[in-house]
């Protein structure tokens, strides 16, 4: 299909696996751009070690509606129950309605492939991830010319999810994009990561991935996507709107308010490795760039 994006990338260049899966623990306490004098001795020693067991990468996450601590994700995600799932598609598409997993993967699965993409949030990495276009999913809904915006909700079951009975967000989350944001062939929806399953502490049975912005619209879980002519709020903009914009774009020039932006360190590389400059939209800016032409990227962060 002409429209797709053709994937540059290698798998030499994918981040490895463990590495990948590990990457929190590797930089715990580390936020973008922090000076690594600031990290506690013990976590710059961490790089030397072996990979960790599967026990250690999978209890350390962040999924607020499990808890704000690392492990808590790990300890209650098995709670969340996946099967059977569905996404509500509404707002202004010519068909609404529930979808179910199951269909829209069956739509999907000629079209699904691997998409190697290099990520950034509060790091960076090559990652293949295993998913479909969002645009393809709005497509079985039928988009209205009318629609600007799309608007993402994550499931809300605080029986499920312990996390979700304190106030750190305003539950349930929710996360946005402008309509040409989430047509573009690069915004994928996520089924899973090195060829397997997204576990459920990771966002499962289905995330956004926004390659060009940092995690902010990473939304796990899915449950409702919403097409309206309204800029939707997104959670972490509400929680501290003079930290996090609506638009989350990757960009070495716009400081965040509590540290800089414009370097980053390869996961992979070593704790000890030096930084390198930031890349405009994370790398894709001769795909997006044009998406922003005319902005000011200061103002609308």
């Amino acid at each position: 299909m002409a429209r797709r994006w053709t994937n540059t990338l290698s798998h030499e260049d994918v981040t490895p696996k463990a590495l990948f899966l590990n990457r929190r623990q590797l930089i715990a306490g580390l936020g973008a751009g922090t000076a690594m004098a600031l990290m506690p001795r013990d976590v710059r020693a961490q790089d030397a070690l072996e990979p960790n067991t599967f026990e250690e990468i999978s209890s350390y996450c962040n999924y607020y509606e499990f808890g704000t601590g690392k492990s808590d994700p790990k300890e209650h995600a098995h709670m969340l129950t996946t099967q059977p799932w569905s996404v509500t598609i509404d707002g202004m598409v010519e068909r609404p309605g529930d979808y179910s997993f199951e269909d829209i993967m069956s739509e999907m699965t000629v079209e699904e492939r691997i998409y190697r993409f290099r990520c950034v949030e509060a790091w960076s990495m090559v990652v293949p991830w295993n998913g479909f276009e969002l645009a393809d999913l709005l497509n079985l809904a039928g988009v209205a010319p009318e629609g600007k915006y799309v608007a993402f909700e994550t499931v809300l079951r605080p029986d499920e999810m312990p996390g979700t009975r304190s106030r750190v967000l305003d539950w349930p989350y929710v996360e946005g994009l402008r309509m040409d944001e989430a047509m573009h062939p690069l915004t994928i929806m996520a089924t899973g990561i090195y060829d397997q399953t997204i576990p459920n502490q990771n966002g499962a049975p289905m995330r956004l991935v926004v390659p060009w912005k940092y995690g902010f619209k990473s939304i796990k879980s899915v449950v409702r996507i919403t097409v309206t002519d309204e800029q939707p709020p997104t959670s972490w903009n509400k929680a501290g709107p003079r930290e996090y914009g609506f638009y989350s774009n990757v960009n070495p020039n716009v400081d965040h308010p509590r540290w800089s932006q414009a370097t980053e360190r390869r996961i992979g590389g070593g704790l000890f490795s030096r930084r390198q400059p930031t890349l405009m939209f994370n790398g894709y800016e001769e795909e997006v760039a044009s998406l922003y032409e005319g902005m000011d990227l200061r103002e609308f962060y």
